[in-house]
């Protein structure tokens, strides 16, 4: 069994604790759904977001979810680059896996989407 990294981001409309949580949980269940995962296989969930969004933190939407409250979580700010995209959670999902490198699906949604579009599916 091998750790791979999944990828995801999602933008907020507003920098509120509710629109935030949603986000996250959105996210997260996308990537859950597109990669059929178990919270026994994560090892760690390192989630990072914009200066811009101070409301809460987006782990706590996680730990709510069944099955996640002994998931390792970690919250980060995301490096403060000027002109980047605003208002933004990631997720760096570190999954064990029999799963090829090609067979991890990563997620980018709403505005997120042009952080990568080559992995965004419409």
């Amino acid at each position: 069994m091998t750790v791979r990294g999944i990828r995801g981001a999602i933008t907020v409309d507003v920098n509120e604790k509710e629109p935030i949580l949603q986000a996250t949980l959105e996210l997260l269940q996308e990537v859950v759904k597109q990669n059929d995962i178990v919270p026994d296989d994560i090892a760690s969930v390192f989630i990072t977001v914009t200066q811009d969004l101070d409301a809460t933190f987006p782990a706590i939407a996680i730990r709510q979810m069944s099955g996640w409250d002994l998931v390792p979580l970690m919250c980060a700010l995301e490096v403060p680059v000027k002109g980047s995209l605003e208002r933004c959670v990631r997720f760096m999902i570190h999954l064990n896996t029999d799963k090829s490198q090609a067979e991890i699906n990563h997620v980018y949604l709403g505005g997120a989407r042009v952080l990568r579009p080559d992995l965004s599916k419409s």
